[in-house]
């Protein structure tokens, strides 16, 4: 009994300095794990910061969500940005859709409404920028992506049959890396067509960039809005592009 006393008294400094060892790496690894995560937040912030400035954007409006950088004479985005959560983009899954509705954060005379895309010429849907299926995991996510700042003029073709595996993908990636980052931009010509009573400019061609600098992944997809684009045999690869051409 005093051999196991003795051991054991002999023994507690050195379990106590090995716990307080254990203790001040563990400490460290902390601290290196938060410096990363605080650099590739850097980062990130530093990119989307060249697409979201008093330059780019006449306002910019937070829709808790997604982030949207409004053009005041298009009467739509020029980019908008979110960060997808891969345990919640393929929950809820909500079935009925909320109506869309006029964004108030926007003086009236630059807003679009939905009437403007009702019985128009060009036979154009209303393109969600962030998509809806992408948010459908809460009423209020959901409801977010139906503001009218959120949505382009975009040929039905285009909207139903090749963007949205676009849209697709962004969510398979979001399950399979934890986030994935996405940037949605918009082009318009110097004289685009316009749609509407408030004349909403009509884009020729819109792009999303997939990303997440931690695991070193990038892709990005640009489409042309034209009308009369052949689906049949469309795929994701024909509209893939290098990430820096659309910068």
């Amino acid at each position: 009994m005093l051999d196991i006393l003795y051991i054991q008294i002999k023994l507690e400094p050195q379990i106590k300095k090995a716990l307080y060892l254990m203790k001040k790496i563990s400490i460290l690894l902390l601290f290196f794990a938060s410096v990363a995560f605080a650099q590739t937040s850097i980062q990130e912030k530093l990119f989307i910061k060249k697409f979201f400035n008093n330059k780019q954007c006449d306002q910019i409006i937070d829709k808790e969500y997604y982030q949207i950088c409004y053009n005041y004479k298009a009467k739509g985005a020029n980019y908008i940005y979110y960060v997808l959560d891969g345990e919640k983009v393929n929950k809820g899954n909500i079935k009925d859709r909320p109506r869309f509705y006029d964004e108030l954060e926007l003086p009236r005379k630059y807003r679009s409404t939905h009437s403007d895309y009702t019985r128009n010429q060009y036979k154009m849907d209303r393109g969600h920028l962030a998509n809806d299926a992408s948010f459908d995991w809460s009423n209020k996510s959901l409801k977010s992506t139906y503001s009218m700042a959120n949505v382009i003029p975009q040929y039905r073709n285009i909207n139903r049959y090749t963007w949205i595996k676009a849209e697709k993908l962004e969510r398979v990636v979001a399950s399979k890396l934890g986030t994935v980052s996405v940037l949605n931009g918009v082009v318009y010509p110097d004289r685009p067509k316009t749609i509407g009573r408030n004349n909403i400019a009509v884009p020729s061609g819109f792009w999303k960039m997939l990303f997440n600098k931690e695991k070193n992944y990038e892709r990005c997809f640009y489409y042309e809005n034209i009308i009369g684009l052949k689906t049949k045999g469309d795929k994701l690869r024909n509209h893939e592009v290098e990430c820096k051409s659309l910068f």
